[in-house]
């Protein structure tokens, strides 16, 4: 039976160069916090891979700390307005749009059910947070502003630029989630402007459980994780020193192919659009038509269930999600697509393909040629 990979929006396959780059450090097993000769080769190694990272970012290798993933680096930024507000800062108030990533939400949440104030930014009916609805919002009491850069369900990408500025102007800090954004579309602090940014590696064709937190010079933040000296006191713990190295060479080739891949990708997302709305009656595309990472799909069907959609696939080898893969178990409609404006039938209804590197045009033809059939049978069944 084929297979075809269409999640990599959830995770990506590592690329051949970083499993080849990760197992050429098997002889790096110093610390790279020690001194000694050993310690000083791992720590080579993974400033290496810092200036990667941060060059891909067009950051200063300076402003990046290493971390487990994007969810410690979201943690750790809202720790540190947390930390600020408790030391008695004026400002007191954090904004975070509706349609943020489970490791943003849930953890304003949390903060919010101890007393934190915490405001969310609606979004249209693309799931776009318009600069225009964060005017109308902020003002001097808010300490911290978090968009993400693009959407993870939908591939909605925001103008995270213009958001800045408009947070910078009322005197806030700014921070992006940029983990679905690294690898697919241009990402660059610079010209942002942003104040802290996370990414994680295993989006890009990196291994799992590493990551980065921008951090630009000057702005305030307080360590999330608390332990030895690592990355400037910023950060504790053993670096992660393998999975650092591949993170930066998938970095690396990020910079080498992200306009080629990226190209790729939308053509492919175009082609099996078209063919399923060709041979699909009754689809809604989710998510903006333009503003859009170039291989996210999200479209309901109405009448069939994204739960029975996605296991009819599975059962002919071709993986993709119901929404985030995070939120994977839950029967409830996708909190994005309702925010979007979306009613609960389509919510239910809707299945996410995302496209990457690797998918070929042979996958898409095969999605488009088992899909109809599914959603046929599934629209019988539930009319019965």
């Amino acid at each position: 039976m084929k297979t075809v990979y269409l999640d990599n929006n959830a995770t990506t396959p590592l690329a051949p160069e970083v499993i080849e780059a990760m197992f050429a450090t098997t002889d790096l097993y110093g610390n790279a916090s020690s001194m000694h000769t050993a310690g000083r080769a791992a720590s080579e190694a993974l400033e290496r891979a810092r200036i990667a990272v941060s060059e891909m970012i067009n950051a200063s290798s300076g402003s990046l700390i290493f971390t487990s993933g994007g969810s410690e680096s979201d943690n750790a930024v809202f720790y540190t307005a947390k930390s600020l507000i408790d030391e008695g800062s004026q400002r007191n108030r954090i904004l975070v749009s509706t349609v943020e990533h489970p490791a943003v939400i849930e953890t304003v949440e949390a903060l919010s059910s101890q007393g934190y104030r915490i405001d969310y930014i609606p979004v249209d009916a693309y799931g776009e947070v318009l600069p225009e609805t964060l005017e109308r919002l902020i003002d001097e009491t808010v300490l911290l502003v978090s968009v993400m850069s693009a959407n993870n369900e939908t591939g909605t990408v925001m103008n995270i630029g213009e958001l800045t500025r408009i947070a910078h102007r009322a005197g806030a800090l700014m921070h992006t989630d940029a983990v679905q954004a690294i690898g697919k579309i241009p990402v660059d602090v610079h010209s942002w402007d942003v104040d802290y940014l996370s990414l994680s590696g295993h989006k890009f064709y990196g291994p799992k459980g590493v990551g980065a937190l921008y951090i630009k010079n000057g702005v305030p933040f307080r360590t999330f994780v608390k332990g030895g000296h690592q990355e400037d006191g910023l950060r504790a713990g053993t670096y992660n020193t393998m999975s650092i190295i591949g993170m930066g060479e998938a970095a690396r080739i990020v910079m080498e192919r992200l306009d080629e891949d990226s190209d790729r990708e939308w053509k492919l997302r175009e082609k099996l659009r078209k063919g399923i709305e060709e041979t699909i009656p009754q689809t809604h595309v989710n998510g903006h038509p333009e503003h859009c990472l170039p291989g996210t799909l999200n479209i309901s069907f109405p009448q069939a269930e994204g739960e029975s959609i996605l296991l009819y696939l599975d059962f002919e080898g071709i993986s993709v999600s119901t929404g985030s893969a995070c939120a994977t178990g839950s029967l409830e409609p996708s909190p994005v697509l309702l925010a979007a404006g979306l009613d609960v039938e389509l919510a239910h209804g809707s299945i996410r393909f995302s496209i990457g590197r690797y998918t070929s045009e042979e996958d898409i033809d095969y999605v488009i040629e088992k899909l109809s059939p599914i959603i046929k049978r599934i629209r019988e069944i539930s009319t019965r």
